[in-house]
């Protein structure tokens, strides 16, 4: 029994082996819980504003835009600068935003298009931030262990949204938003320490062309590379559909806590954290797996949706909680299985613009879902959000478990390529 909980441990917590994604993991543990509490601070502070589910929709539209307009451009500048100091220069940006907002809320004269402003130039750094960072975790781990670093990865994210929004909650309770977003411009130091003391010749070299394309070029290239695959064709429309009407969070969590539930800012850490503690023991087990597989990926985006409509009908917090911790297991199911699945079938030259486009499937159109979710939990509550959510994922998922049901890779795991 103990020699196989220690096999399970060394297959979860592979990817930790190596040192430059052990301080990369490292620093984004401290880096990661300061970004949710400033996340769910932000749209705290736009419902006392405002008290208006369109108007926390609308911070949603402010934050993602930017990966709306510049995703695609994104990704092509990451298959051509070093990835490492790409993350650097835009988590320094982010901190300088998260900084503005601190002095912003301590003023006490916050307007909310102060708080949309920041939200949009904010956004417009994770948008270069993020295909640089996926591409880097490929670059830090190699090809092999990729799967196990990028549910770490997403255990990671998932294990700052239970501590995040439950320190949050608790800090807005006592002293206010303000002391949030200090916290959280302070916990970049961790990440950019560890990113500058990479030994960068341990970095999994990439087969790159001597001479990079223009900008506008390679996004086609990118765009007519996953036009002609048509598993990640599959993956990336499936994304959208879900991501754009069914992962919509950010508006109708903090909506269900104020109005559905009649809560303050305690319960709704709370709940934000449960889907968290979800998405966390998701990701554990994506990682345990260590394979990428369509399987999985279905079966993820099935019990999202299932989980979704019943959060409908729930007017009881606990039951709220135990729903969204489900969601959050499936969510991590679905994510992973399609972030793994796209990197590990893109060529060295194209991986950064793949990602951008999965990353412009996953949040570029969330201005579009964020605003369509605000309006139906105005226009109904969040029980006809949560039901449109769900009925809408669980059709798209059905229709492309449908496409390819003639593929072995649907009920077998995704074979891995051998050595990086």
């Amino acid at each position: 029994m103990t020699r196989a909980l220690i096999a399970l441990n060394r297959r979860t917590f592979a990817s930790l082996r190596h040192r430059n994604y052990r301080l990369f993991f490292a620093g984004q543990v401290v880096s990661l819980a300061g970004s949710w509490m400033q996340n769910t601070a932000l749209a705290w502070m736009v419902i006392e504003l405002t008290h208006s589910p369109v108007a926390v929709g609308f911070l949603v539209f402010c934050r993602f835009l930017p990966f709306t307009v510049l995703g695609l451009v994104a990704g092509a500048v990451a298959d051509r600068v070093d990835n490492r100091r790409l993350v650097m220069g835009a988590l320094a940006v982010q901190m300088l935003v998260s900084g503005a907002l601190t002095a912003l809320a301590f003023s006490g004269h916050a307007e909310a298009w102060h708080l949309y402003t920041l939200a949009l130039l904010g956004g417009a750094a994770v948008v270069f931030e993020a295909p640089g960072r996926h591409a880097l975790t490929f670059q830090m781990v190699g090809r092999r262990e990729l799967p196990n670093a990028i549910a770490l990865n997403s255990g990671l994210l998932n294990g700052a949204r239970v501590v995040g929004p439950a320190f949050a909650g608790a800090i807005i309770a006592g002293g206010g938003v303000s002391w949030c977003f200090a916290l959280n411009t302070l916990s970049f130091l961790a990440v950019l320490a560890g990113l500058w003391r990479m030994r960068v010749d341990e970095l999994v070299p990439l087969d790159r062309a001597d001479e990079a394309p223009s900008l506008v070029r390679a996004v086609r290239e990118g765009l007519a590379y996953a036009r002609g695959s048509r598993d990640v064709r599959l993956v990336l429309w499936l994304t959208a559909v879900i991501s754009t009407v069914g992962f919509n969070f950010n508006v109708l969590v903090p909506v269900l806590a104020a109005d559905t539930l009649g809560a303050g800012p305690e319960v709704f850490g709370l709940i934000s954290a449960a889907f968290g503690a979800g998405a966390l023991a998701g990701a554990l087990t994506v990682a345990a797996l260590r394979r990428a597989s369509f399987a999985w990926l279905f079966g993820g985006t099935v019990g999202f949706s299932v989980a979704l409509l019943a959060i409908a009908p729930i007017r009881n917090v606990a039951a709220a909680a135990a729903l969204l911790f489900a969601v959050g297991v499936f969510y991590t199911l679905w994510s992973a299985n399609s972030n793994a699945i796209l990197q590990l079938s893109a060529p060295d030259h194209l991986r950064g613009r793949v990602l951008s486009i999965y990353l412009f499937a996953f949040v570029g159109l969330a201005p579009l879902g964020g605003l369509l979710a605000g309006w139906l939990a105005d226009a109904g509550g969040t029980a006809l959000a949560f039901s449109v959510a769900g009925g809408v994922s669980l059709a798209a998922s059905v229709a492309a478990a449908t496409e390819l049901s003639d593929r072995p890779l649907l009920r077998v795991p995704l074979r891995l390529p051998g050595r990086p």
